[in-house]
């Protein structure tokens, strides 16, 4: 309970929740639309934005947000409209991302920043302003899911019944494909680039082998993300060791837990 008294620990904690709130939302979406490998695209791209900031002066966080908000509207138009697998289109945005982030680093004056908080991820190094950008983005999506549910399911379960319905798809993709491109860049402070796919998919699929309802899934998550982020913070905190990977590996831990008492129960 001492480290409740520390103001890095309450603002990893705070963190902890916005970021989880934000994850369970979007990764319900990315999961129900099988958009695992786009996150994980826009998540790498998101290093060449990193990369350019550093060798620019600014920004770096913020530069990745522009770089991965137009990667992810580059995948979608490309993938839609030139007569190119979504597949391909991501493993190009993906190599690009890394390539432009090593180059962009190694050309940059001075001493190599430190880039293991952004890789790996470091939760006590998070700040009250990346809690503040959070906890805005937080708040848009809970209006924005509790305004638009009904249109976002269907979108994200049946695209050519969203058509028929007269619902306008292309400006709710393009709309969850920005919000999953700045989930993605604010949430890299608490697991890192290597590692966020996870965070964004393994609460949702956790809570899927329980129920199929979008609510309860997201729900679920939220409070599943939320749960893994203090137990592996407190845990790394203690044992020493990365927080963002212990995070990921209590989450991974979890679901076999849970997956292996299902079975048991089901055989």
């Amino acid at each position: 309970m001492d480290l409740l008294h520390y103001s890095f620990f309450q603002h990893a904690l705070i963190g902890s929740l916005l970021t989880a709130i934000a994850c369970g939302i979007v990764g319900t979406y990315i999961v129900s639309r099988r958009l695992v490998f786009i996150s994980g695209g826009i998540t790498h791209a998101s290093f060449g934005g990193l990369g350019l900031g550093f060798y620019l002066g600014m920004n770096p966080i913020l530069m990745a947000m522009a770089f991965s908000v137009l990667s992810a509207f580059g995948v979608e138009w490309v993938s839609k409209t030139q007569n190119i697998r979504e597949d391909s289109a991501i493993a190009g945005v993906w190599s690009l991302g890394m390539a432009l982030g090593v180059v962009f680093i190694f050309l940059t004056p001075g001493y190599a920043p430190n880039l293991s908080a952004y890789l790996f991820g470091n939760i006590l190094t998070i700040s009250k302003g990346d809690i503040y950008w959070i906890a805005g983005l937080s708040f848009v999506l809970v209006i924005l899911f509790s305004l638009f549910l009904r249109e976002i399911v269907y979108v994200a379960f049946d695209r050519d019944f969203a058509v028929t319905q007269q619902l306008p798809v292309k400006w709710i993709e393009y709309i969850m494909m920005f919000f999953i491109a700045v989930t993605i860049v604010l949430s890299i402070r608490l697991v890192g680039i290597m590692l966020l796919m996870s965070l964004l998919t393994l609460p949702q699929i956790t809570v899927n082998l329980f129920t199929s309802d979008f609510k309860k899934i997201i729900w679920g998550s939220i409070l599943i993300g939320f749960l893994g982020c203090v137990a592996g913070l407190v845990l790394s905190y203690f044992l020493n060791v990365p927080s963002g990977a212990f995070i990921i590996l209590v989450l991974v831990v979890f679901f076999l837990i849970v997956k292996a008492i299902k079975y048991w129960f089901n055989r």
